[in-house]
Order: structure tokens, then sequence, then C-alpha cells
């Protein structure tokens, strides 16, 4: 069940609880509605939007970060990709099939991140690396410097390989939620506005989603 089902879910079970109390309300007996009765209905309903409220700022709190957190991974990758791209062009001509390996990377590396939380819960995860990704690795380390400016950048080049690689393994082990779902079960009983919660909980899929634009297009192709 994506985000917005849930949350529409949860909008209808509120908002059913909402009618079925004012359908009940004639029901009640008179010592039901007295003075007393109404003003404990009232300290009690105060107090559940007073913890509500405090659940809902500690939530939104850690979705926030964990949302930024991802935006700022994937800045990080495309723009290691990009001094990447730099450092292989500076190698010279040798390093030109692996500026075009580079690119075909790019877009199959997008799918691969933009899609692991579309899979199913509970259901086993291995990380693998992509034929692309292995490709290129290997390569790269074949390459043969001529001279110490080339070893440099072959260096360079590799450091910012893995530190992309790094970047992916951590985006990959953060694909599940930290939110659990028996504690959305039960804030769920205080209110509808959990929709923001979720979104920015899975930063990758949904209406507030991450754009994968940056990352796909951040290296133009290679004049032929």
């Amino acid at each position: 069940m994506n985000d917005l089902s849930i949350s529409l879910v949860v909008f209808a079970v509120i908002f059913g609880g909402a009618l079925i109390g004012m359908a009940v309300r004639p029901f009640l007996s008179e010592h039901h509605q007295t003075a007393d009765s109404r003003e404990v209905v009232k300290m009690t309903t105060g107090l559940i939007g007073t913890l509500t409220a405090l659940v809902l700022g500690l939530l939104i709190a850690s979705a926030k970060n964990s949302f930024d957190q991802k935006t700022n991974q994937v800045r990080q990758m495309t723009a290691t990709i990009i001094l990447l791209d730099d450092l292989l062009m500076r190698y010279g001509p040798e390093a030109t099939h692996l500026r075009n390996l580079l690119r075909q990377s790019i877009q199959p590396l997008a799918d691969r991140i933009w899609h692991e939380e579309e899979m199913a819960a509970g259901r086993p995860v291995r990380f693998e690396s992509s034929a692309e990704s292995s490709a290129f690795e290997i390569e790269l380390g074949r390459l043969s410097p001529n001279n110490d400016l080339q070893r440099s950048l072959q260096s360079r080049a590799t450091q910012a390989f893995t530190e992309a690689a790094q970047i992916r393994l951590q985006l990959f082990a953060q694909t599940s939620g930290a939110i659990p779902t028996p504690f959305l079960v039960i804030l769920a009983f205080w209110l509808c506005a959990i929709f923001l919660v979720l979104e920015l909980e899975n930063p990758f899929r949904g209406l507030m989603g991450i754009s994968s634009q940056a990352l796909r297009t951040a290296l133009s192709p290679l004049a032929s």
C-alpha cells in the first residue's frame, strides 16, 4: 500500500469516526451530556491534541532529516560523477571509452535507486553491482599511465569512483522506512495528517520525491 492510500484510509477512519459520533450523540442518556461530562471530554480532547501535535512534530522532524540526508547524498553522488568524468577527460584520449561507460551507467544507476523502494515489504533484498558499474571498475583498473600526471589522475579517479560506490551503498541501506507500521496504526487513531510524514520518509517516490533529472543529465554525451 502506497503513502497516498495509507493517508486516505486513515482519513476515512477518522472522518468515519466523527460521523459515527454525530450519529450516536442523540441517543446518549442525559447524564452523559451534563456540563461535567462535556468538560471531561474537552479536557481529554485537548490532551490528545497536545500529544498528537508533539508526536507529529517529532515524526516530521525525523522524516525531514532522512529526506534531507538522502537529498544531499544524491547531490554528492552527482557531483562525484561529474568530477570523475573531468578527471578522465584530463587523463587523455586513452580514457574516452571509460567516459562512454560512465555515461552508459548513469541511467541504470538512477533507475535502480528510484525503484528500489518499490520492492515488496519483508522480501529479502541483496545488493548487487550493476554490469555497467563492474565493467567501468575493471576498465579503470586496466588503464596504463604513461607519466606521473596520468598516474595521479587514475588514482584520483579510483578514489572518486569508490566514494560514489560508498554513497550508493548508503542509499541502498536506507531504502526501508524508519517509522514502524504499528506506530503509524496507533497514530491513525489520533489524526489523519500523516501523508506529509510518509512522503518525506520515502524521498525517491511519491508527490514530493527527489527529482532524478540532475543525476540523469549530469554528463552530456561525448562528441563522436
